[in-house]
Parts: C-alpha cells; structure tokens; sequence
C-alpha cells in the first residue's frame, strides 16, 4: 500500500505537535515506519488519508463496540450539537445516563462523570486516600491507569521497596507511595501489605490486563485481592476502562462475580467520545464534594455531547440480548483461524483471549504477567505488524495493546485477518 499522503503529514505534524502525534503510541516508535493518519471510518473499517481501507481490531482503543459511526450514536450526537453543545450546568441527560449505568453495574450506588479514563482513575485514587485516611497505594507492572503521576512508576530493587519514576516529570515524593506488584501473584501484593502495615488506602488493577497484551487474570487472583483488602482494611479498585461495559454488560464484576469497591470506567461509556467515569457504593461516593471533603471538578464534566452518545452506546449494549454472545464467538473465531496459520509454520507464539478482548504474543511460554510478556519476539512482531498493515488490517503498533473486536466485524472480515495471518507466517 501506499502512504504518501499520511507520511506527509506527519512530517508536517512534527513541526507543532511534539512527535507529530498526540499520544505517543501512534508514532510507530515501537515498530517503525511512518503513522498511518485517519481520514474516516464506518462499522468495521477505517481508511486513512490515502484512501486505503482497513480492518480495524483497534477500534479508538476500545470503544468502538459496535462499529465506527453507529448511527444511533452519531444521530444522538448531531440532534444535541443542535440544542448547544456545552453549558457548565446541570442536565437532565447526566441523570438519565447515570441512572442507567448504575442499573447496569453491579455494586455501585452513584457514579460520577468526567473526561478521560486518566482522570477517572486518577480521581478514584484520591477518593479512596481521602475516605480511608491513608496515602499508600498498590499497583501492578505492566498495568495501565492514565498517565497522572501516581500510577508512572517502575519497580524498585525488591518486591517491598518504594517504587521510582519511569517518567522525569514524577517526583520521587510522589512515587514513594505508589507500590509495585507482580500481576497474578499473590504473594507479591501480601508482602507489599506486611511490610506497608496500616498504610495502604487502595489496591488498583486492570481486572483483565490490557496494557502489555490482553492478560486474563489468573483462577483465584481476583478473588485473593478482594479477600487480602477485606482483611486489612483497603479499597480494591477495579479499573475497567477497557473492560466495562465490553467484556459483559457490568463488566468484570459481573463476568467474575468480584466486588469492587469502586470502579472506573472510560472508552465504551463515553460511545467513542471523550468520557470517563468513577462509581461506588453510597458511603464511598458520599466523600465527594459537594457532599464530602474529597474535591473533584471538571468544567466539561457531563459536557452533553459525550452524555448523548455514551447514552446511545448503553441502550443498545442494554437492549442487545444477543451481543456479548456474538462478540464471543467472533473472538474465538479468530483466535483458533489465527492459531491454526502460526503453528502450520510452526511460529512460537501465545495467544490470550478474554470476550472481545484478543492478542498474539510471539513467547513460547504462557504470557501471563509483564515480566514473561517482554519475552515476546518484539522482531517478529514488528514484521507481523507491517506484513498485516500492507494486506489492510490494522493492529496496534505496540505488542503490548490488546485487540479489540467489534460486532461490526464480518465472518468475511475474520476470514481475510486470518488469510493475512496464513501469508506472514511463512515469512516469520
């Protein structure tokens, strides 16, 4: 395929934008060659600047569960740009789309609405510090929550020192109280707990890990941290960005049967606008201002653009009895075509795959943490990532960002992923 059109375009972006991109993942950095630029997109497809189509298992990163340009979504976005498009007040929409999140998701009482799931999570942090009175938190490698300061850290020397920053721009005062587990391991978040006795107000996780490829969590890991935070007297946060709404319509709660004390949700609760949200029981929500102490506020919070189109997103996800059903056998359709080509050629590979959640890593061993993640040929990857670019499928130019399924996608469309697959593994 040919580029001309994006390639300059992005030389032309990197004079006023740094990197020429507004999130660093879109760069190819991580599998060089040249950004391919978006020009429009509809259901399953998505075609750039030089009028290439492509098949689509990003989807905006998530959110586009039922296609590109749905046009329930698109119709309720248009019909509210006419009646204005922001205020700074209250509007009813807010109330209808709440009341039918929280209908949706169990364990929560209120939810509260804002712009990004970066700040989502970032204000669930500072609810939980404020309502149990402590200032330590513990994340885990290779999990993703936005980029606000607490959650830029890397491992310390031991599984019990403070974490450092992996960002300059983090300081070391604020890195000192986010600590850092091993995904799917137990013991790691219990020797964190002993040696930090009485001084960690949350645990925070990605219930299905989707920042180093798709990582389900292991029999027992969900289960183990909400018994370990009954215990000790901490707040489990289940960052569900990627998952909510997606992998069952309550999220991994209701797919696992795990409580969480509160919840952060982005990406499908917004329709592909830019929205997030952070929900719990009364008792917790209650902290917030107006009502509590715990400050948080956004000007464009529940702007009605984005309440109109999440509005739209969840009705359907509402309605649609059969959706997750068929977004599962979709995921699992091409999960055994795409297996079936690599082990033909005999290519090492693990694949994981949670609902309509999928990736391929090129590790012979299971992937089932960051640290057995990073054995992935990142070589053979780069040239999988290319070889499927150039026969129009497009994946994220990361080895480490899951697939994301749209019910948009045909049985046709799976057949070409997959006789793309076939091609390249010849070549690898």
């Amino acid at each position: 395929m040919l580029y001309q059109r994006s390639s300059a375009l992005f030389k032309e972006a990197q004079n006023v934008i740094p990197g020429g991109v507004n999130s660093p993942v879109r760069a190819f950095k991580a599998v060089g060659g040249t950004p391919i630029f978006a020009k429009s997109a509809e259901g399953a497809y998505v075609f750039d600047e030089d009028g290439n189509r492509f098949i689509d298992y990003i989807n905006s990163w998530g959110p586009m569960l039922l296609g590109h340009a749905f046009p329930p979504v698109v119709n309720a976005v248009i019909e509210k740009a006419k009646a204005g498009t922001s205020f700074g007040m209250p509007t009813a929409l807010e109330t209808e789309i709440a009341q039918l999140a929280v209908s949706m998701v169990p364990n929560i009482d209120k939810i509260r609405f804002v712009n990004s799931g970066t700040e989502a999570c970032m204000s669930a942090i500072r609810l939980a510090r404020g309502y149990t009175k402590k200032d330590k938190i513990i994340k885990f490698a290779g999990c993703y929550h936005g980029h606000s300061d607490s959650f830029l850290i890397a491992a310390g020397s031991g599984a019990v020192t403070f974490g450092t920053p992996n960002s300059p721009g983090v300081t070391q005062g604020t890195a000192k109280d986010t600590l850092l587990a091993k995904y799917n391991n137990l013991d790691s978040v219990e020797e964190l707990i002993t040696a930090n006795d009485n001084e960690i107000a949350a645990i925070i996780v990605e219930p299905v890990a989707g920042n180093m490829g798709c990582i389900p969590p292991a029999d027992g890991f969900l289960e183990g941290l909400r018994n370990l935070c009954d215990t000790h007297n901490i707040l489990l946060i289940f960052d569900e960005v990627m998952t909510g709404f997606r992998l069952a319509k309550g999220g991994v709660q209701e797919l696992k049967g795990i409580a969480a004390d509160i919840v952060c949700f982005g990406k499908v609760i917004g329709g592909g606008l830019p929205v997030g949200a952070f929900a719990s029981r009364n008792e917790i929500m209650n902290y917030l201002a107006p009502e509590g102490p715990v400050y948080q506020a956004g000007t464009l919070s529940g702007n009605p653009l984005a309440m109109a189109a999440g509005l739209a997103m969840l009705k359907t996800i509402q309605t649609d009895k059969g959706l997750m059903n068929r977004l599962d056998e979709k995921t699992k359709y091409l999960h055994k075509g795409i297996a079936d080509a690599l082990n033909k050629n005999n290519v090492d590979h693990t694949i994981n795959r949670i609902g309509s959640m999928i990736s391929v890593h090129f590790a012979k061993e299971p992937v089932v943490d960051f640290e057995s993640a990073t054995k992935g040929n990142n070589e053979t990857f780069k040239i999988f990532f290319h070889g499927m670019l150039d026969r129009g499928i497009y994946i994220a130019p990361s080895a480490f960002e899951t697939w994301f399924i749209t019910d948009a996608l045909s049985y046709q469309d799976l057949n070409e992923t997959i006789t793309a697959v076939e091609e390249i593994a010849k070549e690898l």
